[in-house]
């Protein structure tokens, strides 16, 4: 659990992370060395755990995103483990969870056109063990996407 202090930090690193220890330091209304205190302790505690640009997928020529409901045939230790491994380090996949319901993982995946997104299926997806059924849910528009946390505190709200 953080402070308030720090939710104004963090809500505000959120909507401008390039922003200078001085900005960051005047919009949440601390002095410059303290804030740099407590964003390095931030980052050090792992609340922060890094910095990144967001990019425009469509623009930057990632045309077809799609939600993979999969479904493993066992759930061994070895067979969790191994899906796991493999998702981690395919670039393509850029969120995978572990759900309750009909699939046991939903993995959002990113590729530049269909015949990428079919190459990803079959050299990747139907070769891991232990998979029992893949299933497809194109993404026909975006409708909302973020990563900014919604926190509470009156002067970390966003709009």
């Amino acid at each position: 659990m953080v402070e308030e202090q720090d939710e104004r930090i963090l809500a505000t690193l959120q909507r401008d992370g390039r922003a200078t220890n001085q900005q960051l330091a005047e919009a949440v209304g601390m002095s410059t060395s303290a804030c740099w205190r407590r964003v390095r302790g931030l980052e050090e505690s792992g609340v922060i755990r890094g910095y990144s640009a967001l990019v425009e997928r469509e623009r930057a020529g990632f045309a077809t995103s799609a939600i993979l409901h999969v479904s493993l045939e066992r759930h061994d230790a070895k067979f969790v483990d191994e899906f796991v491994s493999q998702v981690t380090r395919r670039a393509e996949v850029l969120e995978c969870f572990a759900t309750t319901g009909d699939a046991d993982y939903h993995l959002r995946v990113v590729v530049r056109d269909m015949q990428a997104y079919n190459q990803f299926l079959d050299d990747f997806m139907f070769r891991l063990p232990g998979i029992r059924t893949v299933r497809t849910n194109m993404i026909l528009k975006e409708i909302k996407t973020g990563v900014a946390l919604p926190f509470k505190s009156k002067r970390a709200r966003t709009g």
